[in-house]
């Protein structure tokens, strides 16, 4: 069992290993916090819209120019509002409930230093890129390495989900109770906590938004099938399946971008004009 004291200033935590029981007193949390939920799920609702109408039309194929840095930033922020705030809302919930006599508004300032921490990632992603681009632009293009070095980003992006790392951060992220380990009071706590659960969420998800790169940053048929991995590794209790489900798409996506990548589903092939949808 999982129990919290909220009389005190720091909760009393026991049991934070991200069993199902810890995950269950996340969504216990959510129930008694609605208002934050419906909240977060209507920005995400918002941010998917958002980001089909900025990204219709574009380019999707791996690779692809990602503009300027100012709109690379606008897209990718709300890209993250989309795909991590569904997954997120059982930990916010049970932040707010435990904090619900203290103020409203340090539920808001942890997520909102969670998605500031997501936004760096974001930025380091653009500069990365656009210096890769640079230094080798002509030696990946998906006709000479491009098309290799995709299939060996989403290879060694299976490989993670059975590292120890994937499932140590994994297992921080995916418990709401996990944050209250590292209890901090007070605005400057909420920040430092959101700060924090961002940190193990990266340990957790980098591989995945590499992966996200190398099939279409800018795909959103991509962004959902990565947004839903996410989702189903945090939410899902049973991690070791979920892992190993992962693993296997993974790795599948890699050995289709190498044997057939015009047969593989929502694939935009660079300079083949044409992409299919995804079935």
């Amino acid at each position: 069992m999982v129990s919290v004291d909220t009389t005190g200033s720091a909760p009393q935590v026991q049991n934070h290993d991200g069993d199902p029981a810890s995950v269950a007193q996340g969504f216990a949390a959510a129930r008694n916090r609605p208002g934050i939920v419906v909240l977060l799920f209507v920005l995400a609702g918002l941010a998917w819209w958002s980001t089909a109408k900025q990204m219709a039309g574009m380019d999707a194929a791996p690779g692809t120019d990602l503009g300027t840095l100012g709109w690379f930033m606008g897209v990718w922020v709300v890209m993250m509002v989309a795909m991590m705030f569904p997954s997120v809302a059982p930990t916010v919930s049970l932040y707010a409930h435990m904090t619900r006599q203290r103020s409203p508004v340090r539920p808001l300032l942890l997520t909102a230093a969670y998605l500031l921490v997501w936004s760096a990632v974001g930025l380091l992603s653009y500069v990365s890129f656009e210096l890769g681009k640079g230094w080798f632009g002509v030696h990946l293009s998906w006709a000479t390495g491009g098309r290799w070095l995709a299939a060996a980003v989403l290879a060694a992006a299976a490989v993670y989900e059975l590292t120890p790392l994937k499932n140590a951060c994994l297992s921080r992220c995916c418990s709401p109770i996990g944050l209250l380990q590292s209890w901090r009071d007070g605005s400057a706590g909420a920040i430092d906590m959101g700060a924090r659960h961002a940190a193990w969420c990266i340990g957790c998800c980098w591989t995945l938004m590499a992966a996200l790169f190398a099939l279409g940053v800018m795909s959103l048929e991509w962004m959902a099938v990565t947004a839903a991995l996410i989702t189903a590794e945090k939410v899902i209790p049973w991690r070791r399946s979920v892992r190993g489900f992962t693993f296997a798409i993974l790795l599948g996506l890699a050995t289709m971008v190498v044997v057939a990548p015009q047969a593989l589903p929502g694939l935009v092939v660079p300079g083949s004009g044409s992409s299919s949808t995804m079935g």
